[in-house]
C-alpha cells in the first residue's frame, strides 16, 4: 500500500522516509534523546537535514550515546578526539557547542527536573497541531521558538535561532506540522 507523505519527503532515500515515517513530528519525551536530537538539530546549520541524519551513529558514537553528564564534563582533548574520529560533521564550533548546550542542559534540568518538562512546558505539554496543506507554505518560526531561542540564548546556548528551535519543536512533536494529508497526520497527535 502506498502511503501519502508530506512533500519534503525524498522518496528516493530510505533513511529520509523512515525518518519521517518514524520519528519525525512524533512526542519525544525522554531527555536522552531529546539531548540528541536538540544537539542535532544545531549541527544542521547550514547544512542539510539528510547531511546530518546520515551520520546519526556516528554522532551517537562520537558523543557516547548523549549522555548529558558525560557531554557536559568533556574537555578540549575530547573535542579533538571528536574532530580526529572521522564520524561527525568537522566544525570545531559546532562540536563545541553540544558540550556548552549540554552544560545548559544540566543547569535547566536542576531548575526543571527534566528536559522534558522544560520543553513540553513550552507548548502546555500537548503537541500543537498545526493546519498544513503543504508544508512549502508553513511556517518556519513561531512566537513559542521565538521565546525559547531568546531564553536559551541568555542561557548561553550555541547555534541556535529561531528557525533552528522551530525545527527542533517539529522533529520532537511538540508541533505537528505534518501534512493534512499526510499517513502521519493523526497517529502521533497524543
Amino acid at each position: 500500500m502506498n502511503k501519502t507523505r508530506c512533500g519534503w519527503v525524498k522518496l528516493s532515500d530510505l533513511i529520509y522516509v523512515a525518518y519521517h515515517d518514524e520519528e519525525w513530528g512524533k512526542p519525544l519525551h525522554d531527555d536522552r534523546a531529546l539531548f540528541e536530537l536538540f544537539s542535532l538539530e544545531t549541527q544542521s546549520a547550514g547544512l542539510s537535514w539528510l547531511t546530518v541524519l546520515k551520520k546519526c551513529e556516528g554522532y551517537r558514537e562520537a558523543f557516547e550515546g548523549f549522555d548529558l553528564q558525560r557531554v557536559a564534563g568533556y574537555t578540549d582533548a575530547d573535542v579533538e578526539r571528536i574532530i580526529a574520529s572521522g564520524l561527525v560533521i568537522k566544525s570545531r564550533p559546532k562540536i563545541e557547542a553540544i558540550i556548552a548546550n549540554a552544560r545548559g542542559f544540566v543547569q535547566i534540568k536542576k531548575e526543571f527536573g527534566s528536559l522534558d518538562s522544560y520543553f513540553w512546558g513550552k507548548v502546555g505539554s500537548m503537541p500543537i497541531i498545526n493546519d498544513i496543506g503543504d508544508y512549502r507554505s508553513a511556517v518556519t518560526t513561531s512566537d513559542i521558538s521565538d521565546a525559547l531561542t531568546k531564553e536559551l540564548k541568555k542561557r548561553g546556548f550555541k547555534f541556535i535561532g529561531t528557525t533552528t528551535i522551530y525545527a527542533f519543536m517539529q522533529a520532537c512533536g511538540m508541533v505537528n506540522d505534518h501534512e493534512n494529508g499526510c499517513w502521519c497526520k493523526h497517529i502521533f497527535d497524543r
